[in-house]
């Protein structure tokens, strides 16, 4: 009896598992299991930074419903997670969205999709950097117990000479390889969640003593998103949310050096969204028992501290001496994922030139470290060139790029997603789990995201949002934001001209899974 089996068709290209006219890269087979794989997704979202970052914001704006505005942001995130295992599977390239999109909607769609996860990782690498800079200086004053060491960071030239130097040194690191990589993000993970751990079992015993006037009993109230007191409010709340999750597909970018590479990233990714939204609850609900949400003393609302709420909360809760180690934790986190980075930067820009979207240059793999090497250095310098010049322009334009962060998440994770349900299109109905996992759950998470970056753009029109900055009226955020993504355009039409062979699907096509007959 002959009947249709619907699957890819399979190539020697990209470990075994992927279409025809998908190429190699050159890159280290094996270099990474599932266990590091995952380590990797989590480090690269940097939970400690993104906690000590965003638990004040999200209060601030969401008030008590922080811990259903965490769930409400895993929601889109898991969603698209099963799109980009499905993907995976199918077709196992460091290119990821890049290659994806094209496969699935063309190379111009493509392009810009790839351009979109650029985009955002310079802006976010650029972001951790400085981070890691103040709490560089502010572990050293904590140490020494000197106020005039902390008070170097305030040095814009001193600021900067530190950026540049932890810049370069998280290049190099990912320069050498998979191997270093990994060594390191081992110790800085472990360190992070354990610290994080020591906080959260702290603050649980200071709310159940009552250690301050502003605790709180917890409610189950807190994790119903519909409590939010308006639909502008949930979206900034989820807005942040988002961004807190974003990093997991780091998993997905080490794809070609992954042991098992058409399984074994898109299980990471998972075990990586599992851990972070654990995290994220845990220590939520631990810190609004502990101090409350408000925004007067070490609420989590008040304004004064909320961008950066560990370094209010760490000795009031730990101790002085335990308190540092928050700090160190915030340098580690911040640190580990500065390096970690990256790796989905480089390796789409690695993809992107070898199917000539980029110049070819930037497809030359290391011959002993088996890295995309001048794809890496091209994004520390790129990076150390964006937040020197955006630190000297104005800290608001620097503030205002790192909100314009969340449409270029958006617009690249949802892109993914609906690429997933177009590519499989064929298969949906092959059986229940096709349906769900390669066309309702992807869609419905790119629509929820699709809905937030709409939301996001017209919010960043007002020029309240952000920094308050404006450019003829308009909110400077909508003018990063949407020059970001003009510039990309821009630059793809000078592309097409110089690589025509790209743009015209005759490198890497345009197609779906190939329909075998089997006898």
């Amino acid at each position: 009896m002959t009947q249709l089996d619907v699957r890819p068709q399979v190539a020697d290209t990209v470990s075994g598992a992927a279409e025809g006219d998908v190429r190699g890269k050159g890159l280290g087979k094996g270099s990474v299991g599932l266990v590091g794989s995952a380590v990797i997704g989590i480090s690269t979202v940097a939970p400690v930074y993104c906690l000590t970052s965003t638990l004040g914001s999200t209060a601030g704006e969401v008030g008590l419903q922080m811990p259903a505005v965490f769930l409400a942001g895993f929601l889109p995130m898991l969603l698209v997670a099963f799109a980009y295992r499905e993907l995976n599977k199918a077709v196992p390239d460091c290119g990821t969205s890049f290659t994806w999109t094209v496969k699935a909607f063309g190379p111009r769609v493509g392009w810009m999709c790839g351009w979109g996860l650029v985009i955002a990782t310079i802006i976010v690498l650029s972001n951790l950097a400085g981070v890691a800079t103040s709490y560089f200086w502010l572990l050293a004053g904590e140490i020494t117990n000197n106020p005039s060491i902390s008070a170097l960071d305030d040095d814009k030239l001193v600021h900067i000479a530190t950026c540049l130097t932890l810049i370069a040194a998280a290049t190099a690191i990912s320069y050498r390889g998979m191997t270093a990589t990994k060594g390191v993000q081992y110790a800085l993970v472990g360190l992070q969640l354990a610290v994080l751990g020591l906080f959260v079992a702290m603050a649980f015993q200071k709310a159940s003593a009552g250690s301050f006037d502003t605790g709180l009993d917890f409610s189950w109230q807190w994790m119903n998103p519909f409590a939010v007191e308006s639909m502008a409010a949930f979206t900034a709340g989820l807005s942040l949310s988002i961004f807190m999750y974003w990093g997991w597909d780091a998993c997905l970018a080490t794809n070609e050096e992954t042991t098992g590479s058409a399984k074994t990233p898109g299980r990471a990714s998972l075990i990586a969204m599992v851990v972070l939204v654990g995290s994220y609850l845990a220590t939520g609900v631990a810190a609004q028992m502990v101090v409350g949400s408000g925004a007067s003393g070490l609420g989590l609302g008040n304004p004064e501290t909320s961008d950066n709420v560990f370094a209010a909360l760490a000795g009031p809760v730990m101790g002085p001496l335990l308190g540092i180690l928050l700090f160190v934790a915030v340098l580690a986190s911040a640190t580990a994922s500065l390096q970690t980075t990256f790796i989905p930067v480089a390796r789409t820009v690695l993809a992107m030139s070898t199917y000539e979207a980029l110049p070819s240059s930037y497809a030359r793999v290391h011959p002993r470290f088996k890295t995309p090497g001048r794809a890496t250095v091209m994004a520390g310098v790129a990076t150390g060139v964006f937040y020197t010049v955006m630190t000297l322009v104005s800290e608001n334009v620097l503030t205002d790029t790192i909100f314009a962060l969340g449409l270029m998440i958006c617009f690249y994770y949802s892109l993914t997603a609906f690429a997933c349900a177009w590519y499989f299109r064929g298969e949906l109905r092959r059986s229940a789990r096709d349906l769900f996992f390669k066309g309702v759950f992807p869609v419905l998470g790119g629509l929820l995201l699709a809905a937030v970056f709409l939301k996001t753009l017209i919010d960043m029109w007002n020029p309240s949002y952000g920094s308050g900055s404006t450019v003829l009226g308009v909110g400077s955020v909508f003018v990063i934001g949407v020059g970001l993504l003009a510039l990309g355009l821009v630059i793809m039409f000078v592309t097409e001209r110089r690589s025509p062979a790209f743009f015209r699907g005759q490198v890497l096509t345009k197609s779906t899974p190939a329909l075998v007959v089997e006898d």
